[in-house]
């Protein structure tokens, strides 16, 4: 690497130099993009500076938010919750491995079947209790409960709830043998709480480097940082962090140009260019696993008949959604919520193609009565989901199916609209694994089952791959799963989008991470001001 290089990833840092203008300067030198992020975000890190009023401005949030983990279901709770609440184990934002936190370390028997965890010692709560392998068993415990309606359940049910103290280590038995499972406890909402937050599980306190100052669900949420944290001097370099709750993408911009936020999540496709012209703002982009979709209950009516549910997947045109919607800042999807950012991805599964002919097949198949079938959509999904729902209405009236549009208020509709009415727009953020999407999403025990879909043949093949120490075959298994979801599934998924944030330059540190937007929600604890 030439040393001109590391001078310009220094100017990068200290604020003298546009990450777009570096960038560029790497490809006149011929160095390839990865290589010369690497080397970016490896100069930032080294370089942290303490101090400051770190402001986000972030899509996703609302007035019936709650502090309670179990309850996260969209980007502001999980972003603002990153800073407070901590879990045993995080994903490496570079190669996507299970990385150690509360968890110090862990060791499992050779079928996977019984694993252990040492727990770190010397961790404080915000109300100055030490954490105890006994809260870390309560907190575990209570999302396996399914009175706590945690978002997690889903994960936890295929877990199961054996776990129990061994002295300071947390001892976990499972039924059948599963070595992702560590994966697993790097759920979002598996936050360790005091008594695993039995008591009062929306008192946010948590472990984490910053404290709860304000909390007004739908407005703000204010974040100081703690004196002491046991991971002091890696994480956590603000003195304070806001979260403004920014449903709206155009206020959402306007608050980022004109200093009233440091960054935003969400960033529309059609504003990347507009934005990237700014001389002290810089777009943050990567691909992942994160997934734009409309999702239907196949328990009910129209979409319990599977024609009129290939008649709709058949009329989506994909790549006219990448390009419209997404502005080439993603790719198309097959119908299930895999791509090649998995390990052991079927790339033998056939890509399903727009066809107006085969969806006005099945549409006559289903013998629908013609009556409108109502597809419900807000921006709060997705950034650009309301144009994109009327793109697919526009494609589906063309094949004769009646699709009707109705939008529907930004604010509640996380509560009020997906996972309740039977036909919506929604985005999934993605899983570390295969194991941990389905079963989230579409293991028939699951919370978050949000297309209703309960097949036990489809149960039974996650918990075999899930114990499959032979990769052949356990790709074999995933094939067949993402066959069956992609044909028989209420999931119409048209397109993976990049997650594309923006920031003013003197944003420094890990910006990305290819598990979530706002570098999966830790953008408060890995950045600092240059």
């Amino acid at each position: 690497m030439s040393r001109e290089l590391k001078d310009l990833s220094l100017k990068v840092v200290e604020g003298g130099l546009s990450r777009r203008d570096f960038m560029g300067r790497a490809a006149a030198l011929g160095v390839a993009a990865p290589l010369a992020s690497q080397l970016l975000s490896g100069t930032a890190m080294a370089n942290p500076q303490r101090g400051g009023h770190f402001i986000i401005g972030n899509q996703g949030g609302s007035s019936t938010d709650s502090l309670d983990p179990a309850a996260w279901a969209s980007q502001v709770p999980l972003n603002f919750g990153r800073n407070w609440g901590e879990t045993l184990v995080y994903t490496d934002p570079n190669d996507g491995s299970a990385q150690p936190l509360l968890a110090e370390s862990w060791e499992a028997s050779s079928d996977a079947k019984t694993w252990s965890f040492k727990i770190r010692k010397g961790v404080t709560f915000h109300n100055g209790k030490e954490m105890t392998i006994d809260d870390v068993v309560a907190s575990l415990k209570r999302h396996s409960d399914e009175s706590s309606e945690s978002g997690a359940l889903g994960i936890m049910k295929t877990v199961g709830s054996n776990f129990r103290a061994d002295g300071d280590n947390l001892l976990v038995e499972l039924d059948a043998g599963n070595a992702d499972l560590p994966f697993l406890l790097s759920d979002y909402h598996l936050v360790i709480q005091p008594n695993g937050g039995v008591d009062e599980p929306g008192a946010g306190i948590g472990t984490g480097p910053y404290k709860i100052e304000v909390n007004e669900p739908g407005v703000r949420h204010v974040a100081t940082r703690i004196d002491g944290h046991w991971n002091d001097g890696n994480v956590g370099w603000y003195d304070s962090v806001e979260v403004l709750v920014i449903n709206d993408t155009t206020a959402r911009v306007a608050a980022l140009t004109s200093g009233k936020c440091h960054v935003i999540n969400r960033v529309d496709p059609k504003t990347v260019d507009l934005l990237k012209r700014a001389p002290n703002l810089s777009i943050n982009n990567i691909s992942g696993r994160g997934h734009y979709v409309f999702i239907s209950h196949i328990d009910t009516a129209p979409f319990d008949n599977n024609d009129l549910r290939l008649a709709l997947k058949y009329a989506v045109n994909r790549e006219e959604l990448v390009d419209k919607i997404l502005r080439g800042y993603g790719s198309v999807g097959n119908d299930f919520p895999i791509n090649g950012a998995y390990a052991l991805f079927p790339e033998e599964i056939p890509q399903r193609e727009f066809d107006l002919d085969k969806a006005a097949f099945h549409y006559k198949e289903s013998g629908h009565d013609g009556s409108p079938i109502v597809l419900r959509t807000s921006n709060a999904a997705f950034g650009g989901a309301e144009d994109a729902a009327v793109l697919f209405q526009q494609t589906c009236n063309t094949a004769g199916i009646p699709l009707q549009v109705k939008r529907e208020p930004q604010d509640g509709y996380w509560s009020n609209v997906w996972n309740v009415q039977p036909f919506s727009v929604s985005y999934w953020g993605g899983r570390p694994t295969q194991d941990q999407m389905y079963s989230v999403a579409y293991y028939s025990s699951a919370d978050w089952n949000d297309t209703r879909w309960k097949v036990p043949a489809f149960d039974k093949m996650l918990l075999e791959a899930r114990a499959e120490l032979d990769l052949t075959r356990r790709k074999e298994i995933y094939t067949d799963m993402g066959l069956m979801l992609r044909d028989e599934g209420g999931l119409i998924l048209p397109m993976f989008n990049d997650f594309i944030d923006a920031s003013v330059n003197k944003v420094q540190g890990q910006l990305t991470d290819p598990a979530g937007g706002m570098s999966n929600g830790f953008i408060g604890l890995r950045t600092w001001f240059a």
